[in-house]
C-alpha cells in the first residue's frame, strides 16, 4: 500500500514530527508485520529518525547542519540561493525504513520520524509512505 500526504512548513529550516501521520497510514493498511518506507519528495527536504522527547534535539540538528553547511557559499547559490538546502538534504537523506511490529512502528520510546525542511517555508511538501506487509510469518 502506498499513500502520499502533504505537510505545510513554516520556517526555512525545521524538523516536523510526522510520526502520527505515518502510524495512521500503517493502521489503515492493516499490516501487522513488514516494513514502512517514508520518502520526502523534494530535492531540499529529508527524513530523519530522531529523539522525540526534547525539542532541543531537533533545534540542535538544525544548528549543526547550519554550521557544517552554511548558506550563501555554494556554486548552486548563483541559480536560486539554496545550495545549502540541497547539500543538507543529500547528507541527511530522503528516506527511512522502519520495521512493523504487531501493527505498530518499530521505533524505540525516544524515537520519532521527522520531516526535515531545508528550503521553506512551503505550502505543500509531499511525503510518500509505502507499507510493505509480510505475506507470511516465518
Amino acid at each position: 500500500m502506498r499513500q502520499t500526504f502533504h505537510i505545510k512548513t513554516t520556517q526555512r529550516e525545521q524538523l516536523i514530527d510526522i510520526t502520527p501521520q505515518v502510524q495512521q497510514i500503517v493502521s489503515d493498511s492493516g499490516a501487522k508485520s513488514g516494513l514502512v518506507s517514508i520518502y520526502a519528495q523534494g530535492a531540499t527536504a529529508a527524513i530523519m529518525i530522531q529523539e522525540n522527547w526534547d525539542d532541543s534535539v531537533q533545534t540542535d540538528v538544525v544548528h549543526l547542519l547550519q554550521k557544517l553547511i552554511p548558506k550563501g557559499v555554494w556554486l548552486h547559490d548563483r541559480q536560486d540561493g539554496n545550495g545549502d538546502a540541497h547539500l543538507k538534504s543529500g547528507l541527511v537523506g530522503p528516506s527511512e525504513t522502519i520495521p512493523l511490529i504487531d501493527g505498530k512502528l518499530g521505533l524505540s520510546t525516544w524515537q520519532n520520524i521527522f520531516f526535515c525542511e531545508f528550503d521553506g517555508p512551503r505550502e505543500q511538501r509531499p511525503i510518500v509512505c509505502t507499507v510493505m506487509a509480510d505475506s507470511h510469518k516465518i
